[in-house]
Order: C-alpha cells, then structure tokens, then sequence
C-alpha cells in the first residue's frame, strides 16, 4: 500500500500503546553509496520519527554527508565489515527507541507506510513483517523467477518452523526493540566474516521470530524500483545462502519457544 506525499501520515498517540503513551520510533537506514537515493527516503519519512540511525556500508559517494544534511540529528555509524546483515546488526545497537523500523536506502521501501508497521505493533503484534503479496501490496522490481523462489522459500520456512509468512525475503520489517536478543545476531565487535552478515539476514530474523514464538502481523508493501544505481543482490548466490540459513537453523519446540518469550 503505497500511501501519497500529500497525504503523510503521522505517528500519533495510540491508546493501545505501552504505559498509555506513543511509542518512540528509531528507523535503521543502512547505506552503501546511495547519495542520489536518500533525498527521496528523507522526503517520504513521516513526521514524529524520533530517532534516525544511519548506518554507512564504507561509502565511496557523498552518502555520509548527503545523510547528515537530510537528518541533521541522526546517529550515524560505520558498519564494522560488510554486508546488508552485519550493518543491520550494528544499527538495531545503536537504536534507543521502543520500535525499530528497518528499510532500504534505495528507495525501494517507502518510508511513508511505516505508520502502517507502527499500528500492527501497537496493535499487539511483536513483529510486523512487510508483505508484497497482500492486497495492498505489490512490487515494481520482483522477477518471475524470484517470485517463485521466494514462494518456494516461503513453504519450506512456513513447514518447518510453524510461520505463515507470505513474503519471506523482503526486508521492510519493524519490531519492539526488546525482542532484539532473540534475533542472536552476529556479533559486530569483530573484523571477521559472520554468517548473516549478507543478505541472508532478513531470513535469519525472520525464522528467530517464529522460532521463539512472537506474534507476527504481515503488513501489505509495495517495493518500488531503485531509483538510481544497482542492487548489489544476487538472486542466485544469495537465495543459496537463503536456503542454507533454512537449513541450519533448528526447529525450537513449542514448550521452549513459550520460554523465550
């Protein structure tokens, strides 16, 4: 659900949310070399944010500058190696808000549906996970064939983990920022390579959630194409790493997953 400029929506109070006041919302914008890009994101970001964390992948570009413009009281931080992963990782450390919000520098993700995120959580969901493939949803840049290999993902994810998600690699996710431990994202304080540190992230969040028995609200999305540059996905490299985090991640049973809650 794409939601129009001239209809932004603001984050208002919520007479669901905890200690019967508004949430404090942090989005997590990981960045590399998407100067051109980020004037648009900063022009969708609704009003009442509380807190931007930039999180910057070694830009070669103006994109720490441009970002510090647009967001004169942003935290930015430099991702300690590389990948989408490891820089998600150090961002949700460095958020301080109730409700993390996670989107793409690109443009791909529209920052003005992320009062649409906001509502599902306070609303009583732990996770709200974004879903191009419900009505109100859609994407301007998935192939075919990713579409079937996300949709075959999705059932293998769906069987072994008890979920129901309908759009597992998609990457427009917010959640309550005291669920972050049962993320176990890879540690950031080192230099060497971490699994889930690429894109396999957005899978091994995804399965964590299930795996510990949160409450998980689709949200509808619509992706639109990048603006300017190149992904740097690689659908078949990186649904192999997809389909690996699938594979060695553990089904954690029922009466342990109401544990960890």
């Amino acid at each position: 659900m794409s939601v129009d400029t001239t209809d932004r929506i603001q984050i208002s109070e919520q007479e669901h949310a905890p200690a019967s006041r508004r949430p404090s919302v942090t989005v997590v914008v990981p960045a590399m070399n998407e100067a051109k890009n980020l004037p648009y994101v900063a022009e969708r970001m609704p009003d009442g944010i509380d807190e931007i964390v930039f999180v910057d992948g070694h830009s070669v570009d103006d994109s720490v500058d441009v970002a510090k413009r647009l967001w004169p009281k942003a935290t930015i931080v430099t991702q300690t190696r590389r990948g989408k992963g490891n820089a998600l990782a150090c961002g949700f450390r460095a958020a301080t808000s109730d409700i993390v919000v996670m989107i793409d520098a690109d443009g791909s993700t529209d920052p003005a549906e992320i009062p649409l995120f906001v509502d599902a959580l306070v609303r009583g969901a732990d996770f709200a996970k974004g879903t191009r493939f419900a009505q109100g949803g859609g994407s301007d840049d998935i192939t075919f064939s990713r579409k079937l290999g996300n949709k075959a993902l999705n059932g293998i994810v769906n069987i072994k983990f008890r979920a129901s998600f309908s759009d597992l690699c998609y990457g427009y996710n917010a959640f309550w920022r005291r669920h972050i431990p049962v993320m176990n994202l890879p540690e950031t304080g080192t230099s060497e390579a971490q699994w889930g540190d690429g894109f396999e992230i957005e899978t091994l969040i995804n399965v964590r959630v299930a795996n510990a028995g949160l409450k998980i609200s689709e949200v509808p999305s619509y992706e639109r194409d990048r603006i300017y540059g190149e992904s740097n996905l690689n659908a078949v490299r990186d649904g192999f790493r997809v389909l690996r985090t699938i594979r060695s991640e553990r089904r954690v049973p029922l009466r342990e997953a109401v544990r960890a809650k």
